[in-house]
């Protein structure tokens, strides 16, 4: 079975590194987990750390993952990262101390709920400042936050925004100036002094401490820097951070030479995808044992240069070894492993694919 190998203790070490700059700068972090789809072993390594109680909250996109989370210690805050379904209610108020929001619709479904399990059900109210996810529309935050003001169990945490997430719009300073001075409008409107300004992901984290991040931004909700080590707003590493958590292992099942091209009519029936193009007439073709279903094989980068991608479909796929070299031995046979270093999105689909082994090491 394809493997993916886990490095808790690196995980650990990057996490670390992000409370230490974070705290540095007086800004609380939420790690956002959904990348692990709520692998119990791997959560429970997390979660028992002392390093967590350095953090503000856990979040996760999905009520099963928060359910694991407080199984393995109810006393984390938790967060749900997206606006709730509203045929998931009982479960949000149930699992996640905080969500989300941007519909007044839903929070008030919130409201009531809470009120039936006797809880103050925190939330923060998502601006749209240009990215086009969720959030509500500039013109209407005054409304919007006086009709949250009225409602009993719901206890508003503070006010957030997304960014970089579906247009990779980037967090500018104007950005989160904006998002700064919607705070103190309806602080001063209310009478109130919201806890959180929620400025963004790991894509606002490398502009922490610089003139591009107002001084009263203090949360941040952080998953591929801990996970991957690496920002989205470059694609670079961050910091002194390992990129190397990560490791996914494949099984050569045939390992054959065969000819670069394919010989018969060619349909519209087939559902994988190929490289059609090569400088050689043969090679040897290595089959291994993943596809579409675990794996986008373009979200991952073989550790042996070597390697190349040919093909994939549902279940299997196919790497370019190279021809038959004039001297010496091919380095692969049937049943040894080929090596990739996965993506943040490689890393999310293995992870919940349940045909895939998962390995702490």
């Amino acid at each position: 079975m394809a493997e993916l190998l886990i490095n808790t203790n690196k995980l650990i070490s990057n996490i670390s590194k992000i409370s230490n700059f974070l705290e540095k700068n007086n800004i609380q972090w939420s790690l956002i987990v959904k990348i692990l789809s709520g692998n119990k072993e791997v959560l429970s390594k997390l979660l028992q750390n002392p390093e967590i109680k350095r953090i503000h909250s856990i979040g996760d996109s999905r009520i099963s993952g928060l359910k694991i989370i407080k199984s393995i210690n109810p006393d984390i805050p938790t967060i749900y990262i997206k606006p709730p379904p509203i045929d998931t209610i009982h479960s949000v108020v149930k699992y996640a101390d905080i969500s989300l929001n941007s519909s007044i619709t839903t929070i008030r479904a919130l409201n009531e709920e809470a009120k039936k399990q006797g809880k103050k059900h925190r939330v923060i109210i998502m601006i749209e400042l240009g990215e086009l996810r969720e959030g509500v529309i500039r013109d209407n935050i005054i409304d919007f936050y006086k009709n949250v003001f009225s409602l009993e169990n719901i206890e508003v945490e503070g006010i957030g925004t997304n960014l970089g997430c579906m247009y990779g719009i980037q967090p500018t300073y104007d950005k989160l100036l904006q998002l700064s001075l919607y705070k103190q409008i309806i602080d001063a409107k209310f009478n109130v002094n919201l806890p959180i300004i929620s400025g963004g992901s790991s894509i606002t984290l490398p502009l922490v401490n610089k003139p591009e991040m107002p001084k009263n931004i203090n949360h941040l909700r952080i998953g591929e820097s801990a996970f991957m080590g690496t920002t989205p707003l470059n694609g670079k590493k961050f910091s002194d951070f390992s990129t190397s958590i990560f490791e996914f292992r494949s099984n050569i099942i045939e390992l054959q030479m065969k000819s670069t091209t394919p010989d018969g009519i060619l349909t519209e029936g087939n559902i994988g995808h190929t490289v059609d193009s090569w400088e050689y007439d043969k090679s040897n073709r290595a089959i291994v044992d993943f596809g579409i279903l675990d794996v986008d094989a373009h979200e991952l980068k073989p550790k042996d240069k070597s390697v190349r991608f040919a093909g994939t479909t549902s279940d299997m796929t196919v790497y370019d070894l190279g021809p038959n070299p004039k001297t010496g031995k091919i380095k692969y046979k049937v049943g040894s492993k080929i090596s990739f270093t996965p993506s943040y999105m490689a890393v999310a689909r293995l992870m919940n694919s349940k045909f895939v082994d998962k390995k702490i090491v």
